[in-house]
């Protein structure tokens, strides 16, 4: 993956793993922190699909995870100081379809297939086996990372955004918010 979306998909892995905690222990983050990176990765590359897309996220910036706290509950919580700076560097629609592949796996090898449409390339996740074929120990690992209930209200964001991008014949879609 090309490093100019790195913020952002470390912004959104984090993210992630902040709302939905994996298992107490290191293996169990470790496999819990693999897991959202693949989903971040693809939903980046997927979200920011040409040199183009990338260079305008750098000018705009991303939007933060404000929107993302709240349907959490997160923001009842204050989220200042320097110690949450990397919230500004969250992408809510790639943290939305990071939701969606983790919590569909067919979805995830459906995603991970239409990278070769990108700039990015096919082989730029690497594999994503633990994304695309989870483990029982995967699951075992980030229970709520996986869990298709709890993961429900951030997907659903803009879920029906994804699905029309892996849907379109054209490999791109009409809308990308």
């Amino acid at each position: 993956m090309p490093s100019d979306l790195s913020p952002v998909i470390a912004a959104a892995t984090r993210w992630l793993l902040s709302a939905f905690p994996p298992e107490a222990g290191a293996l169990n983050h470790a496999l819990a922190e693999a897991q959202a990176r693949h989903a971040a990765t693809i939903a980046a590359a997927l979200r920011y699909p040409t040199e183009l897309d990338a260079e305008l996220l750098h000018l705009l910036g991303p939007g933060g995870s404000g929107r993302l706290d709240s349907v959490t509950g997160a923001d009842a919580h204050p989220l200042e100081g320097a110690e949450y700076a990397w919230r500004t560097r969250v992408d809510e629609t790639v943290v939305s379809w990071a939701a969606c592949l983790l919590a569909d796996a067919d979805l995830a090898a459906v995603a991970a297939a239409c990278l070769a449409a990108t700039h990015h390339g096919a082989g730029s996740v690497g594999d994503a086996r633990r994304l695309t074929i989870p483990s029982p120990r995967d699951h075992r690992a980030a229970p709520l990372l996986r869990h298709p209930d709890l993961l429900g209200p951030i997907a659903d964001l803009h879920r029906e955004t994804l699905l029309g991008l892996l849907t379109d014949p054209a490999g791109r879609s009409a809308e990308r918010a």
